[in-house]
């Protein structure tokens, strides 16, 4: 199946505005980002912990609807689904 990853603010510069990947058809955000972190070491250093946690600061959504990453990231995604990344946002 094809899952969209859209990557914004200081993401966007690491991984490039938008990426189609192909994966599993049991696949959930966790294996996602996982799967992105793996092909793409500033990425990983950026969005997850030493310890292989994501960073509290990581907004994530799927299909426009906000997730909470401490309780979703075992969501099953689904062919045509998309995951957009957020970094922090600063403002002034």
């Amino acid at each position: 199946m094809k899952i969209k990853v859209r990557a914004f603010a200081s993401f966007r510069e690491i991984l490039g505005k938008e990426l189609d990947l192909e994966s599993r058809d049991d696949t959930t955000a966790a294996d996602l980002l996982a799967e992105l972190a793996s092909r793409n070491k500033r990425f990983k250093e950026a969005a997850f912990e030493e310890s292989g946690q994501l960073r509290d600061y990581v907004l994530l959504m799927i299909n426009r609807k906000r997730i909470d990453p401490q309780k979703d990231l075992l969501t099953r995604l689904h062919d045509g689904d998309e995951l957009a990344v957020f970094p922090p946002v600063a403002g002034g």
